[in-house]
């Protein structure tokens, strides 16, 4: 049995985390995985379990929570008319078909390859968002046909790698193709549910070994319940911060996070 003096202290880290998670969901329209993935990391080894797939507990854990966080921001950001409905029909079905091969591919990885994932594409979207240029454009309009099904499907697909939900991968697509920030964000969050719903499903129902207690298939039960309790206190908060801020500095709230959380995973990744 974990001992109790241990299990208070991560219970009260556990509702910090969640409330923040809360923050940058409605912030970013990230869904919160950003900080959950890397925070549960750390708080299951803190208490002694490890393990090959102790990340992916991490990571089903935390897409577990989108459902609910992301679900919570696109409500309150439709309320504000920002979300774009018809981006979400086109694109949803090819996310959730890159969700369930992510979900698939992340069964069958250990802890180290995920980390290194995670670290390294979370890199390289940082210093997008941080190095390039609000003049960029790849055109006009999102795109169709083939390019969406292949785009759509590859947001899936890394997201669940990662742990996250749409708007790591949503929102610079979509201000590539002329999507202004703010609506980016609103319409990201409704990514995270398409991509969030399938995967943790199927987490559901993947058998993990040495698993921290409480866990069903991959999903931690006890972090999932502590999170979602403290998000849905504070995402409405985040969606009001994002309609208070000018688009320059929130694009730089969401690179210098990308990028300190992707740099940490990839010391973990490479064992210092």
């Amino acid at each position: 049995m974990t001992d109790l003096s241990l299990l208070l202290p991560m219970l009260a880290l556990l509702l910090a985390i969640g409330a923040f998670a809360g923050i940058i969901a409605g912030l970013l329209g990230v869904g919160g995985g950003l900080v959950l993935v890397p925070a549960y990391l750390y708080a299951f080894e803190t208490l002694g379990y490890g393990g090959p797939s102790l990340m992916r507990v991490c990571l089903a854990t935390s897409l577990a929570t989108i459902i609910v966080t992301s679900l919570r921001s696109v409500h309150a950001h439709h309320g504000r008319g920002a979300v774009d409905l018809a981006i979400l029909r086109l694109w949803g079905p090819w996310i959730a078909i890159g969700a369930v091969a992510g979900t698939l591919t992340a069964s069958s990885l250990r802890s180290a390859v995920l980390q290194g994932i995670f670290g390294i594409v979370g890199m390289a979207v940082g210093l997008y968002m941080a190095l390039g240029k609000a003049s960029w454009r790849l055109g006009a309009h999102m795109p169709g046909g083939g390019a969406r099904a292949a785009t759509g499907t590859g947001v899936g697909f890394l997201s669940v790698l990662m742990g996250i939900g749409g708007g790591t991968f949503g929102v610079p697509l979509m201000s590539l193709f002329s999507m202004p920030i703010h609506r980016a964000v609103a319409t990201a969050a409704g990514f995270g549910v398409i991509i969030a719903l399938p995967s943790a499903v199927l987490f559901l129902l993947t058998p993990t070994d040495a698993a921290p207690p409480w866990t069903a298939g991959a999903v931690n039960l006890p972090a999932f319940g502590i999170t979602i309790a403290m998000t849905l206190l504070t995402t409405p908060l985040g969606v009001r911060l994002a309609h208070a801020m000018d688009p320059k500095p929130l694009k730089r709230v969401f690179a210098v996070f990308i990028t300190i959380v992707a740099l940490n995973m990839l010391r973990k990744a490479t064992g210092f």
